[in-house]
């Protein structure tokens, strides 16, 4: 799989006779699931969107048109690139991709807290799993903690540096 890939949905059962599917999506930007947009399986297949229906969530993609060739797709994850999801899902000021933030160092007080190593969505909020820095852990804090990503523990994201400035989030680490 190509480190430039992104998941944004897995492809469920057929859905009639004529070709359709579930589509489970994975993505905050369902608008990217177009007529004629392109996507690709983890095998590296390219699959055109004929029609997609957000209200049954289903898709049809160009070379399913019966219920036999579905068969092939179903449970297969769908990715796109980094390139085309910067180009189709346009952010808001202060938004971010999840993509941008994994990776990312935390920091408080000029402390380095440690590397996002992922983010969950838990309800309604997201969640920034963070790795912690070795040092910290040599003092027996613990390995991996949770940051809420919510106004009260987050600054800001600094997207060109790579740094998630946060505040009071020591303290959720020293009492995880």
């Amino acid at each position: 799989m190509k480190k430039d890939l992104i998941q944004v949905a897995v492809i469920g059962k057929s859905v009639g006779l004529r070709g359709e599917q579930k589509l489970h999506i994975l993505t905050d930007f369902p608008k990217q699931f177009k007529k004629g947009a392109v996507f690709q399986t983890q095998e590296g297949e390219k699959l055109e969107i004929e029609s997609f229906n957000p209200k049954r969530g289903t898709v049809k993609f160009t070379s399913c048109n019966n219920i036999d060739d579905t068969k092939k797709y179903i449970n297969k994850k769908l990715y796109s690139t980094i390139e085309d999801t910067k180009k189709n899902c346009p952010l808001k000021e202060g938004e971010f991709f999840w993509f941008e933030i994994i990776g990312a160092k935390v920091e408080e007080e000029g402390r380095i807290l440690g590397v996002v190593k992922d983010i969950e969505r838990i309800s309604s909020n997201d969640y920034l799993i963070v790795k912690t820095d070795r040092d910290l852990i040599e003092k027996k804090l613990p390995k991996i903690f949770y940051i809420p990503y919510i106004d009260k523990f987050i600054e800001r994201f600094d997207r060109e540096k790579r740094v998630v400035y946060t505040k009071s989030a020591y303290e959720i680490l020293e009492n995880s």
